[in-house]
């Protein structure tokens, strides 16, 4: 086919004639596929796109038994190889993160307004559940600082930790146990998607708002004050402070810095050389046995600084008959169930995920859901309240060199020989410590070099970043997340109702079409309105749409005007639209009537399988389905329909 390419300026370029040889292919229907077939389909890429039971075909029975055990206990997987030498690893490990989850455990349990004793007892019990369950190396399980801090903030609404303790820990115990129902449902059912509603930018918003409302909280034990506002906002806390100022204590104020500026200091040398790990991860645990000794032998206590004090021996007691699932306060467990075990069950994911990675295997992101879901559900009917893959602790765990879940059972152990033996010499240890060590520990959510890189990639998540941010210091944790993922769903919203459109031109020399705002150096093919939708058509996009290629048909007619050329084809080029409903359907045929009207044709470039299913079925008349309104490029459609119509097209340049 033989067309020329000449570009109009100020002064007329001789044309140029460039010889295209093309071979047209036929656009064919797509294999026909029964009702159920599809139904099947679509399940499948939905429910099962890693199609789990591949592994399972051509297996004999036995095999298959094997497999599916070993699918839903993990550790029977890895268990028959293990070693000395691997527990050797897994030992050394176990015993790291144990040092930092003893404290952390204790001040995580205090953040939540909860008795210290049940941080210890929620590091015991779940990372037993999860070495049998779970399916990564390096996570570290036990409490974490922000599902601490919004169960407690939610519950304390209702419910006063001071004032009703027992009613308090009821609660605490019975949203454990719907966080846990919540994330194995989830699992079970396969909707793990419903979590890639907390996109990264949305997290890291989230997240270093949380650590700010965590530290400001602490300010109540780094500098003494007895009355503390119950609110989590920015200004209510500081207000506070500042209210309460007769009630600063100075020997406080002085072992909070000193120690906090020993915890800070230590993160930082491990931050800097990775290999010393044990400097951070051991920091928590001396600073607690300081401090202890501390005030032990200067009795401190008698001097203005607050003490844990006794804490109860003994393993985990049961708890299933305090959880609460009837009454006034059913509505405010679910709640908070619901709020902490989606953020838990993110942050566990997330935090598997990456270490997975760096180690080159796979974590399964369904049966990690159960897996924790489970471990909280066992762990609210045995004094624990939610827990998951805390990241500062799997960092640990990583770096110390932990070559299976064992390291979890190691830690578990260990804090078993401390609830049994080793409580009365925690007696003596200042909250102020367990404050410094919360906010140490919470710093690591703040990522300034992600937040950067997110303005530099994509202004509107930076905003979404922002809203976060501030919606948790301003207004609240669980309001400032769900603002967040409003925005998120918004964006998503309007990018499926105001979907990309883009008109394509020719790269000189070549059958390739782009968009011509793109590739500058693209031609307009007179007669020829060339489109491109990059997005499903549905219900929710097709007026827009509708509006928005009718508007692209006078701006060329306009433009054509004064080049005395007329509209002769409208080409949609669709590769890009994976779909259509009925809406769908019922645009492209108002659409095809709008460019008759015009004396245009409609043609369609590269339609694909559903689409040209539905367009077939609706198509009573042919009028989409002939020969000449349907072509498998656009450089096949331009070469056949200009050497039909007996065109010579010149192309303008744009």
């Amino acid at each position: 086919m033989e067309y020329s390419n000449s570009s109009n300026t100020d002064q007329q370029h001789p044309q140029s004639c460039l010889e295209i040889a093309m071979e047209i292919h036929r656009v064919v229907p797509p294999p026909h596929e029964s009702a159920i077939q599809k139904l099947k389909t679509t399940l499948k890429e939905t429910f099962f796109p890693d199609d789990p039971l591949r592994q399972f075909k051509g297996q004999p029975a036995k095999t298959k038994w094997v497999l599916g055990a070993q699918y839903l206990f993990p550790i029977l997987q890895w268990g028959p190889n293990y070693t000395l030498k691997l527990f050797k690893s897994d030992v050394v490990s176990g015993l790291t993160i144990a040092s930092l989850a003893i404290p952390q455990g204790i001040s995580y349990a205090k953040l939540a307004n909860l008795p210290p004793i049940v941080g210890l007892y929620s590091s015991f019990v779940p990372p037993l559940v999860y070495a049998v369950l779970g399916s990564s190396r390096d996570l570290a399980v036990g409490p974490v600082s922000i599902a601490s801090l919004i169960l407690g903030s939610m519950l304390r609404q209702e419910v006063s930790p001071v004032n009703d303790p027992v009613l308090f820990l009821q609660l605490a115990f019975t949203s454990t146990f719907f966080a846990g129902l919540f994330q194995a449902s989830l699992g079970f059912l396969r909707l793990g998607f419903i979590i890639d509603f907390l996109s990264k930018a949305t997290l890291i918003g989230f997240m270093a708002g949380a650590a700010i409302i965590v530290s400001l909280q602490q300010l109540k034990a780094l500098l003494g004050i007895t009355h503390f506002t119950k609110k989590m906002g920015l200004v209510p806390v500081l207000s506070s402070v500042f209210h309460n100022t007769n009630e600063w204590s100075w020997q406080t104020i002085l072992m909070g810095v000193c120690f906090l500026v020993f915890l800070l200091v230590a993160r930082h040398i491990s931050i800097k050389k990775p290999k010393l790990f044990w400097v951070s991860a051991g920091a928590p645990l001396v600073s607690v046995i300081l401090s202890t000794l501390l005030v032990f032998a200067f009795k401190a206590q008698h001097n203005g600084i607050s003490i844990i004090g006794k804490l109860q021996e003994g393993l985990n007691p049961p708890s299933w008959n305090m959880l609460q699932f009837h009454g006034s306060h059913l509505g405010l467990s679910i709640k908070t169930g619901l709020v902490t075990g989606i953020i838990s069950l993110t942050e566990g994911i997330a935090v598997g995920r990456t270490f997975a990675a760096l180690k080159n295997y796979k974590v399964d992101g369904n049966k990690e859901m159960m897996a924790i879901g489970l471990m909280n559900m066992v762990g609210s009917s045995t004094s624990c309240y939610v827990t998951t893959g805390a990241f500062s602790r799997s960092a640990v765990n990583h770096n110390a060199g932990a070559k299976t879940a064992v390291s979890n059972i190691v830690m578990s152990v260990t804090v078993m020989v401390t609830l049994l033996f080793l409580m009365p010499l925690f007696r003596y240890t200042p909250n102020v410590v367990l404050g410094a060590i919360i906010v140490s520990a919470v710093v690591g959510l703040i990522d300034i070099p992600a937040a950067c890189q997110i303005w530099k990639i994509d202004k509107f998540d930076f905003i979404v970043m922002l809203c976060a941010f501030f919606g948790v210091i301003f207004v609240s944790v669980q309001e400032g997340l769900a603002i967040a993922v409003g925005i998120s769903v918004f964006k998503v919203l309007l990018q499926i109702t105001r979907p990309k459109t883009v008109m394509l031109g020719n790269i000189p020399g070549t059958d390739i079409f782009r968009d011509l705002h793109h590739y500058k150096e693209s031609m307009k093919i007179p007669g020829f309105l060339i489109l491109s939708i990059e997005a499903p058509i549905n219900f929710a996009n097709s007026t827009y749409l509708n509006e928005r290629l009718l508007r692209w048909i006078e701006e060329y007619e306009a433009e054509d005007q004064k080049k005395q050329s007329s509209l002769r084809f409208v080409l949609l080029e669709m590769s890009a639209v994976t779909g259509i409903d009925t809406s769908g359907v019922s645009f492209f045929k108002e659409l095809k009537k709008t460019v008759e009207k015009k004396g245009a044709e409609l043609v369609l470039v590269n339609p694909l399988g559903e689409v040209m299913e539905k367009l077939q079925k609706s198509d009573e008349n042919g009028e989409f389905m002939r020969a000449d309104c349907l072509f498998l490029t656009v450089g096949e459609a331009v070469a056949t329909l200009s050497a039909t119509t007996k065109l010579q097209p010149s192309t303008n340049a744009v």
